[in-house]
């Protein structure tokens, strides 16, 4: 199995993070959402590597095969975490892909390291740029959604990500775009990421205020979301983000649960492959 060490932790403890790397040329960079692992992005990663794009993905720490440390699931360690990815492999010219949580590790690498190694970024239902409700953001969760969450994962982790699982699908008494076997697979991803991970990253990605780190981003993104995300509302991310980016293009799917990589697959690779291979300018030169 392939890992890259990333930068010492907060307890002195180096991390190690799996990662996956398949196909040439492009390097795309694919960054999993909580509660799950890499092999979210299995229907990308088997798709895309056909387009002459090489594909990595990697787990984030506390999840999938990478190291399980206490600490570090704050958005300025996880990406230096990124960093320490694109660094190892010595990626250019790169597009970064952030679904869900994943889009604020894009969001914060491009401000922290100046768009590094990076040509372009694509957030698929991200949870930039500020999730949580505040006097100054009034478009935003409660914070009791998110007690909630913790209070329901602490009680009981499996059930908790079983009924999640079915929200992230837009699953309903009239309404079953996946299988009962994808939400079991799902499910199955979930479990395995630490149980201290998950409750810290559902502080982190609530509560991290995101909006000084995107008008940062210098180079041409695309915005991808869901209209019927329930886990992401729309209003509250994708238009928002889209706003806050200067070269930004959205593209909104309509009907389209917070699950879209697997309920919309055959549609998203298109417009990840289109938007990837266009020509574009040469990335920020690595620092």
């Amino acid at each position: 199995m392939s890992y890259v060490p990333s930068s010492v932790d907060h307890s002195g403890q180096k991390v190690n993070l799996f990662y996956q790397d398949w196909g040439t040329g492009r390097p795309v960079v694919l960054i999993h959402g909580w509660p799950l692992s890499h092999e979210m992005w299995e229907y990308q990663l088997t798709e895309l590597p056909k387009h002459g794009l090489r594909c990595i993905t990697y787990d984030r720490r506390g999840f999938g095969k990478s190291s399980k440390p206490w600490d570090g699931y704050d958005y300025d360690t996880l990406a230096d975490d990124l960093k320490a990815v694109l660094d190892e492999l010595d990626l250019q010219d790169v597009t970064l892909v952030g679904f869900s949580m994943g889009g604020g590790e894009v969001a914060r690498y491009m401000s922290r390291y100046g768009g590094a190694r990076v040509s372009r970024v694509i957030f698929v239902g991200a949870v930039t740029p500020f999730l949580l409700k505040t006097a100054d953001n009034p478009d935003g969760v409660d914070k009791q959604v998110f007690d909630q969450i913790l209070e329901q994962l602490q009680k009981d982790r499996a059930d908790f990500l079983s009924n999640f699982g079915k929200m992230f699908y837009g699953v309903s008494m009239l309404n079953h775009p996946v299988s009962e076997s994808l939400l079991a697979w799902n499910q199955g991803l979930a479990l395995l990421g630490s149980p201290k991970a998950t409750l810290d990253c559902v502080r982190s990605f609530s509560e991290t205020d995101f909006r000084n780190d995107l008008p940062a981003i210098q180079v041409p993104t695309l915005v991808i979301h869901g209209d019927s995300d329930k886990i992401v509302p729309i209003e509250a991310s994708g238009k928002l983000t889209h706003q806050l980016i200067p070269q930004s293009h959205m593209l909104t799917y309509e009907g389209a649960p917070h699950g879209l990589f697997y309920t919309e697959k055959d549609r998203l690779n298109e417009d990840l492959i289109a938007f990837i291979t266009a020509d574009q300018p040469v990335s920020q030169p690595a620092s």
